[in-house]
């Protein structure tokens, strides 16, 4: 019971029933006062009625009984005589003021407290002299109209009691709506997402379920954005860890040694601080609350970026008998961009290629200047199995040609052809995919110059 009380449907219910019964009883105490005054008004206009035609009568010894069978409702009947006797049957309740205004020729009507209680009186002079007086206690005018104020409170009981179970049920309509939204809100805590939130109830409560709803819809967004993050950043600390170990089992085998260990020995610190900056990068967007990578554009050399690249791959290559080829200009290749992300997309394209292309087959990475802006054309070529036209339709889509070739050739994450796209677009630029002269296919990207 305390529990329901303290709920909204019980906090409703227990208002609307004390708001019902102060009206009730104001209600009740109003009627009393309203009946009982109707009811001595009316025997007020009563007596009256019948004092003025008793006093029109000529003889008053044979008043008492031609109208005694119209005053059985109570009024008692007096007659003044003209010697100031009073006489009759209510002659005990006339005070000695209205005996003296009737004597004088005046009518009397009021509300008097008589010798022994408060009664109605209505006088009237008759033309022989003397008068004629009808007097009714108030006591017995409430008390016939007690029956009345009975019937009256008795409906007003019953509307209290209709009050009460209607408050009960409106509190139950208002309250349901919101622990419909309540029970949404703690399944959405509980970490489930896409529920349904009925909008029914009044306005307040639609608006809250509408809002619950977009917040469900900022959730899945907001978390289905973290998801795909964390995923690109896994996707993107696979790569640099390959090339360290591509080079670790290179010196563990004997394949890199003498003067050749020094230079593995700079590509594995290069490796090893790429990986440092992701996980700077994993810092830094976690005190941001952010969840994509930064971008940060400034004047760059691109060719010893791509030297540097190519470089780390070498070990791979050797690995799976892969003949690979570099192809820059002589000079620098400036442009406006971010270096790690650059680095970010061709690594992410260098490793796809590898990835599908067999022993013996070629793979290029080949970059040059385009346009009197001096913008930048960098190209992945591969001797792999290519890819259709329509492949190439959804090759930027994220875990579209994972899904296609699964089984059927080597894949990765599905991850790394959707991150280049992402943050070939935030560097202003455009990637696209072509069939490449090795016979496999050929990722073009088009950065824009300082």
């Amino acid at each position: 019971m305390k529990r329901w009380f303290g709920s909204l449907a019980g906090r409703i219910t227990a208002v609307i029933a004390a708001v019902a019964t102060v009206a009730v009883v104001l209600a009740g105490l109003l009627a009393a006062q309203l009946v009982n005054s109707s009811a001595v008004d009316e025997a007020r206009k009563y007596l009256a009625a019948e004092a003025d035609a008793l006093s029109g009568q000529p003889l008053l010894g044979n008043v008492q009984d031609i109208r005694s069978d119209l005053l059985v409702h109570g009024a008692r009947l007096a007659l003044v005589r003209a010697d100031g006797r009073v006489t009759g049957a209510g002659a005990r309740l006339v005070d000695d003021k209205s005996v003296a205004d009737v004597l004088a020729g005046r009518p009397v009507s009021k509300t008097v407290d008589g010798p022994q209680n408060l009664v109605v009186l209505e006088a009237r002079p008759m033309a022989g002299g003397g008068g004629v007086v009808l007097v009714q206690p108030v006591a017995e005018i409430r008390e016939a109209a007690a029956p009345l104020l009975r019937r009256m409170l008795i409906a007003l009981a019953v509307c209290l009691l209709f009050s009460i179970v209607a408050g009960g049920l409106v509190a139950q309509w208002l309250s349901r709506p919101l622990v419909r939204t309540a029970q949404s809100a703690h399944r959405l805590a509980a970490g489930e997402r896409s529920v349904a939130v009925s909008p029914g109830g009044p306005a307040e409560v639609v608006e809250v379920s509408q809002a619950l709803a977009a917040l469900d819809a900022a959730l899945r967004t907001s978390e289905g954005r973290q998801r795909e993050f964390l995923l690109s950043v896994s996707h993107e600390i696979r790569t640099p860890l390959t090339a360290v170990r591509g080079y670790a089992e290179a010196l563990a085998d004997g394949v890199v040694s003498g003067p050749e260990v020094a230079g593995v020995g700079q590509t594995l610190v290069a490796e090893t601080n790429r990986l440092d900056r992701f996980v700077r990068d994993l810092l830094e967007l976690a005190r941001l609350e952010a969840d994509d990578f930064r971008v940060e554009l400034q004047p760059i050399d691109a060719a010893p970026l791509l030297r540097e690249s190519w470089q780390a791959w070498q070990a791979v290559c050797a690995q799976n008998g892969i003949v690979g080829s570099l192809k820059l200009p002589a000079g620098p290749l400036p442009l406006r961009s971010d270096g790690q992300r650059l680095r970010q997309v061709v690594d992410g394209l260098l490793e796809n290629a590898l990835r599908v292309t067999p022993e013996g087959s070629p793979v290029v990475l080949a970059a040059y200047l385009t346009g009197s802006a001096g913008g930048l054309t960098v190209q992945v070529r591969d001797g792999g199995p290519g890819l259709t036209g329509a492949d190439a339709a959804v090759a930027f889509e994220r875990g579209a040609l994972f899904a296609r070739y699964r089984g059927e050739r080597p894949v990765g994450s599905g991850l790394g052809l959707s991150i280049a796209a992402r943050l070939v677009e935030r560097l202003g630029g455009r990637i696209s995919v072509h069939t490449a002269p090795e016979g496999g296919a050929a990722f073009v990207v088009e950065l824009p110059g300082i």
